[in-house]
């Protein structure tokens, strides 16, 4: 049994029978109409979501199935101190599939080590969004016909911006992309994505704080907004929260091929003025989104026959200890931790379950 949990989870080669099968759901809808008849979606909602949770109902429903699920935790048993792990066992018997999205990291592990249907990962803290990402790489195929050599441009919060780790981590596997950060020191990239994933790739990246000195060279502009729900300081957020505003103006030097992309919801880092921009692709990128979801369902689905859980990858290691505090191990009932080694040479050792690195007990 397949479940989605990190975007690594898939291969270059899969992600290609992906987008194919997205695009020929795209252009031949009535061909899928009831691909899914007599199966049933699960949507386990801890945080607030309009287009991913609709967007995955949509492809449910398009796809001819039915979807069950909650959009808001206080109408789920996480209010009364369920489990993520029991929670997952609980739905494995009312659902055919099911993507959750939570505020802990490593919530989606866990639920898929549980369940014995194949689990989506919608969204876990600031760690993953790999169905995001899936429909990123969709969008930018299908309006450069290519990812490969391109040169893609990062702005905003890229200390907490799932979207962004998930999507650095899968242009990592493109031969020739450049990236190009640009955010304030604040929010800049964490260094277990800088240093396990662009270095370690030897990827062409740079660092800057001038978005506008930066436009000319980029195929893609990934804008995201400062997110005041993952900040642990409010008068942080408030200080970084208007840092970059993408106008019409800013773009008069923007090549004539540029995508701007933007995961949504957007706050004010993108005048509305750019809308009419032909180079605007966030609002293709929503439709393109549950194409690429309907595909992955079915995908997912057809592995379904293995009942067998996940197994979570890693070791234990007595001696270590993951001290992030938005950690899924840090609230899990009986969950051990678990870790692997990204970096012998450096002795680099990360949780399994959020990434961040591991320290000696203390």
């Amino acid at each position: 049994m397949r479940s989605l949990i990190d975007i690594q989870d898939l291969s270059v080669a899969e992600l290609d029978e992906l987008f194919a099968t997205a695009a020929d759901i795209a252009e031949h809808p009535a061909r899928y109409a009831e691909a899914a008849k007599g199966k049933k979606l699960a949507t386990l909602f801890f945080e607030p979501s309009t287009r991913t949770r609709l967007s995955f109902e949509a492809a449910m429903l398009e796809l001819g199935g039915s979807v069950i699920g909650f959009s808001d935790a206080d109408s789920s048993s996480a209010v009364k101190g369920e489990s993520v792990g029991d929670t997952a066992r609980v739905i494995s018997a009312y659902a055919d599939i099911m993507a959750m999205r939570h505020p802990r990291e490593g919530a989606a592990l866990v639920a898929a080590t549980r369940a014995t249907v194949p689990v989506i990962n919608a969204g876990d803290g600031g760690h993953a969004h790999p169905t995001q990402t899936l429909t990123d790489l969709f969008t930018i195929l299908r309006e450069h016909k290519r990812i490969e050599g391109l040169t893609v441009g990062f702005c905003g919060d890229l200390k907490y911006g799932r979207t962004v780790h998930s999507l650095i981590s899968a242009l990592s596997r493109y031969a020739g992309v450049k990236v190009v950060l640009i955010s304030p020191a604040e929010l800049s990239l964490p260094g277990y994505i800088k240093g396990g994933v662009l270095l370690e790739a030897g990827m062409d990246f740079s660092e800057t704080t001038d978005l506008e000195a930066a436009i000319p060279a980029l195929d893609v502009l990934y804008m995201t907004r400062i997110q005041r729900e993952r900040f642990p300081d409010p008068d942080e957020y408030e200080r970084l929260k208007d840092s970059y505003v993408l106008t019409p103006e800013k773009l008069v030097a923007a090549k004539p091929t540029l995508s701007i992309l933007h995961p949504l919801p957007r706050v004010n880092e993108i005048s509305v003025r750019v809308d009419a921009d032909p180079r605007a692709k966030y609002f293709s990128q929503v439709e393109n989104g549950k194409y690429v979801r309907m595909a992955l369902i079915l995908s997912l689905l057809a592995s379904a026959a293995d009942k067998t859980p996940l197994t979570a990858p890693g070791e234990e290691m007595p001696t270590m200890a993951c001290h992030n505090p938005v950690c899924i191990t840090r609230c899990e009932q009986e969950l051990l931790p678990r870790f692997r080694v990204t970096n012998r040479e450096l002795q680099i050792i990360r949780c399994v379950f959020c990434e961040k690195r591991a320290e000696e007990r203390r």
